[in-house]
Order: structure tokens, then sequence, then C-alpha cells
């Protein structure tokens, strides 16, 4: 936009093409810079933060991203209806789709991001190798070309040599990615490769790259104008990963030396200048931890990072500013050489996954929530007491982050916010996040892409600690006291008092998921209120946030139920001999392969359940056959429904025989 004397002109209004932290967080730049904030909902988030946050809000469709956050007709209507200049596409969803970057241009909307040529060639990983090797970047060995069949991906893969990495050609975020150390795997691989890469993107090209093992992840910010000036931010290490996903982030990294920042730096800026890019992007290396001078080109992200706010605290600079202003036609206002990174900035990523379950999904309504805030600290959340978590979106939930002048005390104050994380009805991986902190291997720096699945079991809490269990019964205790003044029915008294005997304590059966129940009666002393309980146990105090059945503590939470031992007692006798099969997270099965009656092996793949973009395989406990479907492709279900029930192999034979 240009004013009447031909000089950018700042957008008056500005839609932000997407949900959750991300957009809350676009929202407040605008709002610091006088900018009128279009938000869009499905029926899913009518009442989320982002909608009430935004100066305006326009509903989009229903719940599924499919016909909602993916419509680019429903999202440029909106745009249209509410007079935006300009779409901010966030992360994730359309935010490096060329087609849509090109739809907002034709519709003579100004994308905030690189062209839509610039994300179509960094988005096919196979052309940006190419083009970045042609520009001098160094690149990881592996196959050449596009539109390889599996037996060419094979072919290339033992020609390279195992480990190898399969990687989607479009896309990123670790969906499709298969590490394949064993020649005789390649094929199921490459299949299941294909499958997800299909699902997340819609385009199931491949490609095949040497495996290095023990690497370190290590990114630059890149922001380049419209006038030819490219600049890199310093680099953030994204090394603690799972499943090809960052957890950690922080910047800088302890691996670089000045000399080997500015080397990876500068080979950062001509990627983006070898594709002509403008806006803010992200180039990502892989690092053999031994010898960071070699380091190799992975892949190009055509956007704003999940992790950008660790660059910002250490640069000073708001990347979203930027991208407005860049993308409004203004130059960037400093050169490389005016940009210092000071202290050290860390994030953690908060998502709703269960890590006692392998972290599956989790889902749910937020009934207490509680985000850290103070010295060094920052919140980017999409949260809001009241907002329903379903399956249908990223698990993302929101981000915390320290600053400090140094990187022990901004992991110290992260480690502190993590603790201080309260989000009671909704499983969260906050808990294990501050243990992985505490890693000796994390306070030293000594990090790679493999060190969180080595140590995963240390830091995940699987038992419920007993104090829990002792809080949980008082709270439950404490709801039989009679309330009020006056006088009091002693029969309504908690005393456990019985005629003809000794008073027996009030004992109750409890449950958490996934676990064996319990019975419990309270020995120590506590104190409940509303939104806290207090106990006292074998001389220790422990404090614990309470919202209906669930407890929490230091960033980890519980949910504790009530168990009905006669209503389980009736379902065992139902299902005697047979095994259910139940929901390992709430979402959508996706497959179903068998029918009522069917035969099956043990460990056979019966159905597929898919939420928030990840698929579970849930497989026959035994041989035997299916003598219950409870479910079809499509189906919607809560974690621990029953999907199907199979009788063991022997049981079905003697059920057989007697009916002949």
């Amino acid at each position: 936009m240009e004013n009447t004397n031909g000089t950018p002109r700042m957008f008056d209004t500005v839609l932000v093409a997407n949900r959750g932290e991300i957009a809350v967080r676009v929202i407040r730049t605008l709002r610091a810079m006088g900018v009128r904030s279009v938000a869009v909902f499905s029926d899913a988030d009518a009442d989320a933060r982002h909608v009430r946050e935004a100066d305006e809000a326009v509903r989009i469709g229903p719940a599924p991203a499919t016909e909602s956050y993916l419509s680019v007709e429903r999202l440029l209507e909106a745009a249209a209806r509410t007079g935006a200049q300009a779409v901010h596409p966030g992360y994730g969803f359309l935010a490096e789709n060329a087609g849509f970057a090109r739809a907002c241009e034709e519709a003579g909307l100004v994308f905030v991001g690189p062209s839509a040529d610039a994300i179509a060639l960094m988005g096919d990983k196979i052309r940006a190798k190419e083009t970045v090797r042609a520009a001098g970047v160094p690149v990881v060995p592996g196959s050449s070309g596009s539109g390889l069949t599996d037996e060419q991906l094979a072919d290339a893969a033992r020609e390279i040599g195992t480990p190898v990495l399969l990687k989607p050609s479009a896309g990123g975020g670790g969906k499709g990615m298969r590490l394949v150390r064993d020649e005789a795997v390649l094929a199921d691989e490459i299949a299941a490769a294909r499958r997800e890469a299909r699902a997340s993107f819609g385009d199931d090209t491949l490609l095949v790259e040497r495996w290095i093992d023990r690497p370190r992840h290590i990114e630059i910010q890149v922001l380049a104008d419209g006038h030819g000036n490219v600049v890199h931010l310093g680099e953030r290490e994204c090394s603690l990963q799972r499943r090809h996903q960052k957890v950690i982030e922080e910047a800088p990294s302890v691996l670089l030396d000045e000399a080997t920042r500015a080397a990876m730096g500068e080979a950062a800026v001509q990627a983006a200048r070898s594709c002509g890019y403008r806006g803010a992007g992200t180039v990502e290396f892989i690092v053999p931890g031994s010898d960071p001078s070699q380091y190799y080109f992975m892949e190009m992200n055509t956007r704003l990072q999940v992790e950008h706010p660790v660059t910002e605290l250490v640069t000073g600079l708001d990347l979203v500013e930027w991208q407005l202003r860049v993308a409004a036609g203004e130059p960037l206002g400093f050169a490389q050489e005016d940009v210092r990174l000071t202290g050290h900035a860390i994030e953690a990523r908060l998502c709703a996954e269960d890590p006692a379950r392998g972290f599956l999904p989790s889902g749910g309504t937020v009934l207490r929530l509680r985000e850290p805030e103070g010295d060094g600290v920052r919140t980017d959340s999409g949260l809001s007491e009241g907002t329903e978590v379903g399956s249908l979106y990223d698990p993302m939930l929101s981000k915390v982050i320290a600053y400090g002048p140094d990187r022990e005390t901004a992991l110290r104050r992260l480690r502190a916010a993590l603790a201080g994380t309260v989000t009671l009805g909704v499983q969260t991986n906050a808990g294990f996040l501050r243990r992985l902190l505490a890693h000796p291997a994390v306070v030293a720096g000594e990090l790679d892409t493999g060190l969180v699945e080595r140590e995963v079991d240390g830091l995940v809490a699987t038992d419920v600690p007993e104090e829990v269990y002792e809080a949980a019964a008082a709270v439950r205790l404490e709801a039989l006291r009679p309330r009020g003044d006056g006088w009091t029915d002693p029969f309504s008294v908690p005393s456990g008092w019985r005629t003809g005997g000794e008073p027996k304590p009030v004992a109750f059966p409890l449950r958490a998921p996934g676990l064996e129940p319990v019975t419990r009666t309270p020995r120590g002393t506590h104190t409940v209120t509303d939104d806290r309980v207090c106990v006292t146990l074998d001389g220790v105090r422990h404090t614990f946030h309470r919202a209906a059945d669930w407890l929490g503590r230091d960033g980890d939470a519980w949910q504790v139920r009530d168990h009905d031992p006669v209503a389980a007692s009736l379902d065992r006798a139902a299902h005697a001999g047979a095994d259910s099969l139940t929901a390992p997270m709430p979402g959508t099965v996706t497959v179903v392969k068998v029918a009522v009656g069917d035969a099956v092996s043990a460990g056979q793949s019966l159905l597929v359940v898919e939420a928030m973009k990840m698929e579970h395989v849930v497989s026959a406990p035994h041989a035997g056959t299916v003598a219950e479907l409870d479910v079809a492709p499509g189906t919607t279900v809560a974690m621990d429904q029953v999907l199907a029930v199979i009788t063991p192999a022997d049981d079905a034979t003697d059920a057989k025989e007697e009916t002949a």
C-alpha cells in the first residue's frame, strides 16, 4: 500500500487466517500498531480467545478444518466482507500454501509472507535442495528428482545406506517422516510415509536422505524486504524433539562460535536470495554435534515459526511487526551489523497430550487455568477457562518462554514457569517438559535430536503418587460433611460410626485412567477449598490445584475419578474371556479393516484412530474373533470408548462347537 506521495502506508485492516495461540499473538501486534484485526472461526471456536480479542470476527464454517480454516474461498469472502487489505496466515493450515498466496493476490489482498513462487519452490523439498545447492549452500546427501516410485525410493535408500530418513516433499513439522534403520521394512515405511503425507499435505511425494546419527537441529531466522535487503537474526537450537516434532527451542545455541554462526547465517541469507524471498522465514540445518562446522541445509520454512519468540527476546525485534512492514512495502530499518544477540531465551511447547500414555493426544474442557507470568517470562496462549480442546486441530495449546541474561537463568525461570502452569481438565505435557529441562544433558547443553527419545522413560511419571490419592479422598470426604449452621443430623456426619462395633473410617474407591482402581481412606490432615487441596501426609504438606475430579501440582495433573466396583464387575462379566479394545485418545476412526465374525491374528491391525494430525493403529491383543464392532469410518470417539471386542481363539472355538 502507498500514501499519495508514493511512500509505503501501513494497512488499516488485516485478517488473521488462523486460530489459537498464533492468532492471539498476531492480534497483539496488530493492536500495538493500531491496525484493525479480523479473526475467523469455525463452529468449534465460536467462543475462542482469538475471537474475543480481535476487533471483528467472522464465522467461516463448521468444525472440520477442510470446511473452515482450509477453505480459501471462505477466507477470501471474510476478507472482502470486513474490508481487509491484507491476510496474515500465521503458521500451519494455509501458511505455506502457494495457491492461497496466489488467490490472495488475485483478490487484491496482500499476503503477509513471501511470494507464491517462493513458497512453491521452497515447499518442494527436492527443488529447494537443488536451488540452494546451486547457490553454494551445502545440502544433505540424498535422492534426486521428484515423483520417485516406491522402488526408486527403496533403491536410493539402499545406495545411500541405512539409516535413512524418508521425508515428504511437501509440508513439514515431522508429518510423514520415517527413520528407517532396517532395509527389510523399507516397503512398509514408504507406504506409511506416503499415507501420512497424503493425509497431511494432499501430496505423497517422498524423498530419502542420509540419516546423521546424534545430529543437532539448528535453524537461522532470516528477514528480507522487497528492496533487495536480506539479513539473518541469529540461530535457534531446536534439537530437543520427539517424533521429529520440536518440544524445546532456544536462542542462541551453545554449540556455535561466532565464526560458525556467521558462516551459517550467510548460507541462510544465500538460500533466501536464491528464491527471491520476502518476509520472515527460517532456513533449517542439520549439524553433526561432533563437528558444527559441517552443516547441511534441510529445508526452508516460508512462514513465521512457532519458536519465533526466542529470537524476538534476544534481538529485541517484533517479527510479526516486521512481517507487516515488509508486506506493506517498507524497507528493513537496519542492516546485518545492527543485529545484536543479547541474553538467552528458551521456549517450551505446551501440548494437549498425555505423556503417561505414550504422548497420545488428549482433550477436554479447560476447567482451571493459570498461565505463568513475571520477570523474564512470556506466555503465548490461545487458552481461557472453558476452552474446549477437541481432536480436530493441532495439539499445541500455548508456549511458555523464559528470558535471562544467560542460559542458566533462562532455564531456571522456565522450569519455575512450567511448575506454575495449571491447565486442569485437559492433560498436558507441562510436567514432562519441566523434568526434561532439568536433565543433566540439557542443563549442560549436550543436545541432539535423539536425546528425548532415549531418555523419555525417565522423564514420564506413570504412577500416581500416594499423596494424590490422599488429596482425592480428602475432597470426597469434605463433600460429605454437612453444611450450614444449627442442628446437624448425626447420621450425616462422615465419622465412620456404626451400631454394635468400632467406627470404620470412610473409604473411597478411586481410579485414574489406565490404572487399576484403589481404595483410600484419608489418614492425614487436610484443607479443601474450591480451587485448592492441602494435605499433610507423614509429616509432609502437599498442595494441589483442583477442579472437579482433577488435581494438579508442578505442571503435572491427574484425573482421579470415583470407581464403581459393581458396574465394573458387571462389565467384566458381560465380556468374560474377551478383550475390549478402547480408543487410546479422543479422535475419529478413519479406517476399519475387520467386521464382526472375522478371525484375527495377534498383532493384526484392526482400526486406525486419528486425532490432532496423529494416527494410532489399534491392533488385536491376541488371536481370536471379532465379537463386537461399535464404530465405522468417520465415527467420533472419546478416550477409552470401546471400539471392538475380541474373543480369544480358544474361547471362540469353544463357542462355535457349543453352537454346533
